[in-house]
């Protein structure tokens, strides 16, 4: 391939991220019945047409959207699965490891999180996928004793999956948390519960 045309691919490849990043914006804002391909080509300076050179539709552009947030939360989600022999002093540590990343994730990529987790039809079935990977994930780290063995794992897993969904909205997107803080917050809740140690008998 010449120079043209790879600058021509190069160029191509910026303005399809530059249509998804305003699309992102104007999805995440007005909802998806709302938003229209005008105010998306005008915002990001393309005309009506070049947005047919990348999308087929308004319905192709949102379910970009809502795959690329899939994929990436998926990710996160699998690789916050704990090692097995962990030196059980840097449990904490390692569980908040995890939960730091899906948090800063979320935090940089706000609109597209209110996308894929929030307002599209696919948000329920992606927080049940989020629950089944945390469910295996929290068996298998049962089984290697890191937590109880008299947990049902799935409840564990919908509780820590429903604590995300809620902390993203009220703390880390009002600014009130940053993703540490959330992951720090969660693990101690989770690992040492709500009983004053005093209180223990």
């Amino acid at each position: 391939m010449g120079q043209r045309g790879r600058q021509k691919g190069s160029v191509g490849v910026k303005s399809k991220e530059a249509i998804l990043l305003i699309a992102a914006e104007e999805f995440a804002e007005h909802g998806f019945h709302q938003t229209k391909i005008s105010t998306i080509v005008k915002r990001a300076g393309f005309t009506q047409p070049s947005f047919y050179l990348y999308f087929a539709s308004k319905e192709a552009i949102f379910q970009e959207l809502v795959q690329t947030f899939r994929k990436k939360l998926i990710h996160l989600t699998k690789k916050s699965r704990l090692e097995t022999n962990l030196d059980k002093g840097i449990l904490p540590f390692r569980i908040a490891k995890g939960l730091s990343e899906i948090f800063q994730f979320f935090d940089n990529n706000r609109n597209l999180t209110m996308i894929g987790f929030y307002i599209s039809d696919e948000a329920e079935e992606i927080k049940r996928d989020m629950v089944k990977d945390f469910t295996k994930s929290l068996q298998a780290e049962q089984l290697d004793h890191y937590f109880r063995q008299d947990l049902d794992m799935q409840t564990v897993a919908e509780c820590i999956t429903g604590s995300i969904e809620r902390l993203t909205i009220t703390k880390l997107f009002t600014d009130k948390k940053n993703p540490q803080q959330l992951a720090n917050e969660i693990v101690d809740i989770y690992l040492y519960g709500l009983q004053n140690p005093e209180t223990i008998y």
